[in-house]
């Protein structure tokens, strides 16, 4: 694993009520935080994880048909692009290091996406795979859609059933934001089932989420924005496709209070 710069300080309150915003400062938080910057993953492990989606891997594929067999150099470019990570394949060690300024620019074309449900008064579905990581981002943003028009929903809250492997897995709902659990723990997944049922009950407007739950969403045809870690390419060859709305590329699981820039630049874009 690469080495990342210490987070940054914990948020304070007013980081997450709409304000204004400097470039540099949304900029300089990201890096302090670790959202962007030297990446959790290094290169050996991005490209290791590029190559499994190449190769079909169907844990890398988040319930997405149509995204592997795609050359290897093919995905990295469109990574690099994503990321700004180094696009040259010999380089094959060290860390990598994500682009600040791509997170930003994402997140801008994410808020316009939920300005426009808002002002539309879509419904809008927020779920999470990555429970220690995200959770906050998407709950305030919840917030702000509601405050400005959007209906969040939470189709089959509290729906139980039993996966292949006979473990209980429950939807619950975090302040509004879909999450897989155990019945005791919030888990971290990959998988698409849990997106799967919920759209079998209920057809939002717009998607907001990421690992397998943005991809059922994206699978499914629903409008989706999302968010995918570097080694994660499957949202992003989704998005290529033409398939996806914006991916936000970064750390997805720094401290969950840090990504408050995130959210800045989304409510940036409500009117």
């Amino acid at each position: 694993m690469a080495s990342k710069p210490q987070p940054g300080p914990i948020a304070e309150p007013e980081h997450w009520i709409p304000g204004d915003y400097d470039r540099e400062t949304l900029r300089s938080a990201l890096l302090a935080s670790g959202a962007a910057g030297v990446n959790s993953h290094d290169r050996p492990n991005v490209l290791w994880k590029i190559k499994r989606l190449c190769e079909g891997d169907p844990d890398s594929q988040f319930g997405l048909t149509g995204v592997s067999g795609r050359p290897f150099l093919e995905v990295l470019r469109l990574m690099a692009e994503a990321a700004g990570i180094d696009p040259d394949p010999t380089v094959r060690h060290g860390p990598v290091v994500v682009d600040a300024d791509r997170v930003l620019a994402a997140f801008e074309a994410i808020g316009d996406r939920l300005a426009m449900a808002a002002e539309r008064g879509e419904r809008v579905l927020l779920a999470t795979g990555h429970p220690t990581g995200l959770p906050v981002l998407y709950q305030e943003t919840g917030k702000l859609l509601s405050e400005r028009g959007a209906k969040v929903i939470r189709p089959l809250e509290g729906f139980t059933w039993e996966d292949e492997a006979g473990r209980r897995r429950q939807i619950r709902y975090f302040a509004g934001v879909a999450m897989l659990t155990d019945r005791a723990s919030a888990l971290h997944t990959h998988s698409p089932e849990a997106m799967e049922r919920m759209l079998a009950e209920m057809t939002p407007d717009a998607v907001f989420a990421d690992h397998g739950l943005a991809g059922a969403a994206i699978e499914a045809g629903i409008d989706t924005v999302s968010i995918a870690d570097v080694n994660d390419p499957a949202l992003v060859v989704a998005r290529d496709q033409g398939r996806a709305g914006p991916v936000a590329v970064m750390d997805d699981n720094v401290q969950p209070e840090t990504y408050w820039p995130c959210f800045q630049v989304i409510a940036s874009r409500f009117g």
